[in-house]
């Protein structure tokens, strides 16, 4: 490693410069993942909010696309003309990150596409969208939720081939049963004589949203903690959960989601894991005064620890017993994000339906 502290673009530049914490968009915005990859971004995640978001920003440059899908699949429902344009917006966004996945052997330079949430409940659905999302390109990573059917649909999905990131994941279970299906998939395939080497899996921990969950819970039971304590939460799970990982040398990284304040980008600095944050965190991230210093070892304060510990949720995502696969799909966070997912699938629909259907009362009419 060359140049000083003083030749690096950006905050989020001298973390990629200077350990070994990745960055990765969580965007599929062409230009917004440009941005980032210029400040040091190797790899990029999506989900359907995101898509919602980039078509609502940049529909201007996928209207002409979407009418000519309209006009090549005249048959075909709004739904199916939505998930072809999220299969063609990742193929272009993995191909600015292609040379990168070449330079890294597979281990970076991936784009992530998230299988419709409303198979969350279906195994084999889930497999049969990562077949397909795998074609798309060679550097395509299947994102796929960490519930009861997630879990097997992980373990096949490696067996097969495919890198995956696991989603919709809050708490120190739902990642240990990620880690032990992937294990068992890689260990499938390596008794099969077939390759690994170039597959890089992550497991996502969506730790802004296991705060915001957390935050809902003190105000229904009126529950009152120092300010600040209920930001500690989604770090505490993602810190213990990272020194399992380390000690039992899982082959799978942890990801870090689901921005709500720096902390959820700090605190991880130094830590063989992947930063994942949209562009608007990027930006402020960058204009910081952050000091980038490795923070991963450093342990969540005893006291605020013991405050957290008051909320029955925060004990289940804390302990690694404190869900059992049975649970993963009833526990608060993870129905609270499959309704968002699901609603945004619902969304992104509705955007194709405005150039599908054209809304009559908002056309000219002539007399």
């Amino acid at each position: 490693m060359t140049g000083t502290v003083a030749a690096y673009k950006s905050p989020l530049h001298q973390m990629t410069q200077t350990t070994r914490t990745c960055l990765w968009n969580d965007s599929a915005s062409l230009q917004e993942l440009a941005y980032s990859l210029g400040h040091g971004a190797v790899g990029a995640t999506c989900n359907p909010v995101i898509v919602v978001e980039v078509l609502k920003k940049e529909l201007h440059v996928w209207r002409d696309r979407i009418q000519q899908l309209i006009d090549q699949m005249p048959a075909a429902t709004e739904h199916e003309i939505a998930w072809t344009l999220v299969e063609e917006m990742s193929t272009r966004a993995a191909g600015l990150l292609k040379p990168i996945f070449d330079a890294e052997g597979g281990k970076n330079g991936r784009l992530s596409v998230q299988t419709d949430p409303r198979f969350y409940r279906d195994a084999e659905a889930i497999v049969g969208q990562a077949v397909r999302f795998a074609g798309l390109a060679p550097n395509i990573i299947v994102k796929i939720p960490v519930t009861e059917s997630g879990i097997r649909a992980i373990e096949e999905s490696t067996y097969r081939g495919f890198s995956i990131n696991a989603t919709v994941c809050f708490s120190l279970p739902q990642c240990v049963a990620v880690a032990e299906a992937v294990e068992r998939g890689l260990t499938r395939r390596e008794s099969e004589g077939l390759d690994i080497v170039s597959m890089g899996p992550v497991c996502t921990i969506m730790v802004g949203r296991l705060d915001d969950w957390l935050k809902i819970v003190a105000d229904k039971l009126e529950i009152s903690v120092d300010p600040g304590v209920l930001e500690w939460a989604g770090i505490a799970v993602f810190k213990k959960t990272y020194r399992i990982f380390e000690e039992r040398r899982y082959r799978i990284r942890l990801l870090s989601a689901a921005f709500r304040n720096h902390m959820h980008w700090s605190e991880f600095i130094g830590g063989n894991v992947v930063i994942s944050p949209p562009y608007k965190w990027q930006v402020r991230f960058n204009a910081s005064d952050v000091p980038v210093v490795p923070r991963i070892d450093v342990p969540v304060d005893a006291g605020v620890l013991a405050s957290l510990m008051k909320f029955a949720d925060f004990r289940r995502a804390y302990a690694e017993d404190g869900l059992s696969p049975s649970e993963f799909d009833s526990f608060p966070p993870t129905r609270r994000t499959l309704r968002q997912f699901i609603a945004a699938c619902h969304e992104l629909d509705g955007q194709i339906r405005e150039v599908l259907i054209p809304n009559p009362d908002e056309a000219k009419v002539t007399v």
